[in-house]
Order: C-alpha cells, then structure tokens, then sequence
C-alpha cells in the first residue's frame, strides 16, 4: 500500500506484478478494490496500477470539483509519483473513468500504449440543466446535511454492496466518501461536455489500439448499441461481456483480463 501526494492531496495506490503497466481507473464512487478479482489474472502478465480518486477509496478529502483534464492529468501524476512516468501505458476506465482514460490518450499521446474503455459512459448529446457553479454549491450543501443526519453511516455499506459486495463497503459509511462521490455525479455532465469538446480537437494517436468492452445479460439491447456506436466513433474493437451486469471485473474477470491483454499483446 502506497501514498502519494497530488495536489496536495494523499492519493492510495497500489501497484502489483511485472511486464507492461496498465493504469486500472474505476467508475464513479467506486475504489481500487473494485479491480481484486481482475488484479490476480493481470498481474502475471502486466505491471498493474490501481488508485483512488480525491475522497474516495483510502485517499485523501477532495479538495475541489472534479473536471476532465483534471482526471487525465491525475493519472499521469500517479504514474509519476511512482516512479513510471518513462513507461508508456495501457489504460483502462471503467463506467465514469472511461472518460478519463480517454481523456489521458488524447491529451498524453505519447503516453499511451493502448486504451480500454470497459462499460464506458456514453453521452451522445451532453448538456447541464443548471450552470456547474449552482450545481457544485448545492451538492455541497446537500452533501454537509446528509452527512450531519448520519444517512452515510445508516445506509452506505448496505448501498455499496448492492453494487457489488466487497468487504470494504464499510468505507461507503464514510462523509468523505459520499462527498466525494455525490460531487463526481453533480459534475458528471460536465466532463461529458469537456470529452465531447476534446474529442473536436485533440485526436486520439494514428493507430492507438483501442477496445470497447461492453456489459450485456440479455434483453434489451440499446445501451449494448450505445456502446457499439462507441466503438465505430473511435475506431475501436467492439468485445462483449456476457453475461455481465456494469460491474464487469466483478461478473466477468476473464473477460475484462483478455480485453486488456489482447488489446495490447
């Protein structure tokens, strides 16, 4: 277990096995443990990082709102801070963080070995009903209230293990783990709008290899199209974990494993 400092803030990380690096980044709220049941079938074959956004997991309070190049540029402050800012990278976003880890390949090109986007969010048509200055307030204010009723400690670890057990839900009773994760759903819309913005302007490398991965259990199929539009967009592979629900290392490991190494060899 590793602490680094990034903006001021301690960031947990945790690196494991040997070979090519992948950085591993969760979804929205979630944490490094998240990846415990991919970590084992990686780590022969890759040097795996894994690390908690600000207020999440074991890192540090968050100390301002979320935006998208602010997530790109805290993986490659992690890199750095452990020392394998040299190595270029494969990296992997899951749900939210599929945002930033594409965000990392356009904006660090050089970087970038490959790029996995597991049940990536997909926005088509991004947009704010209310202006991200309001929206950060009231979140918050919201957050402060929440917290001083004690809702984190009464229902946290029992929310968090519907998304998928895990013996660290007890962190989801935590007022620094809801803040944070109630800001990156406030703030969501706005690295949408920013991803939607970079993708104008800054392209993904000539030849990056790059996969979709997307969750499917059967029945309807529109956010499984939502994910193969994705994938034309970017040129990508388009692979299907099935069956799956959107926690994709905790339903299908095998599945998410063979995306990363078959997505870079």
């Amino acid at each position: 277990m590793t602490f680094v400092r990034v903006g001021g803030v301690p960031h947990h990380v945790e690196v494991t096995g040997s070979g090519p690096v992948c950085v591993l980044s969760a979804g929205l709220g979630l944490g490094w443990f998240d990846w415990d049941p991919v970590v084992p079938l990686l780590a022969p074959h890759r040097t795996v990082v894994r690390f908690d956004r600000p207020g999440l997991g074991l890192s540090g309070h968050a100390r301002v709102a979320p935006t998208l190049r602010g997530e790109a540029d805290r993986i490659r402050c992690v890199l750095d801070a452990v020392r394998l800012g040299a190595a270029r990278v494969t990296v992997v976003g899951h749900s939210l963080a599929g945002f930033h880890a594409e965000a990392f390949a356009r904006l660090y090109p050089v970087r970038t070995e490959g790029l996995v986007l597991v049940d990536s969010s997909v926005e088509e048509r991004p947009r704010a009903l209310l202006p991200r200055g309001v929206r950060v307030t009231a979140t918050r204010a919201c957050g402060t209230l929440l917290c001083a009723a004690g809702l984190p400690r009464a229902t946290g670890p029992a929310l968090r293990h519907l998304a998928a057990p895990t013996p660290w839900a007890r962190l989801y009773g935590s007022s620094r783990v809801w803040r944070a994760t109630l800001m990156e759903y406030a703030t969501y819309a706005d690295e949408a709008r920013e991803l939607a913005a970079l993708r104008r302007g800054a392209p993904l490398p000539a030849g990056l290899p790059v996969t979709v991965l997307a969750a499917y259990k059967g029945g309807p199929r529109r956010w499984l199209n939502r994910q193969r539009a994705l994938s034309r967009n970017l040129d990508a592979t388009f692979q299907v974990a099935h069956p799956s629900g959107h926690m994709i290392m905790h339903d299908h490991p095998t599945a998410l494993t063979s995306a990363i190494l078959t997505t870079t060899p």
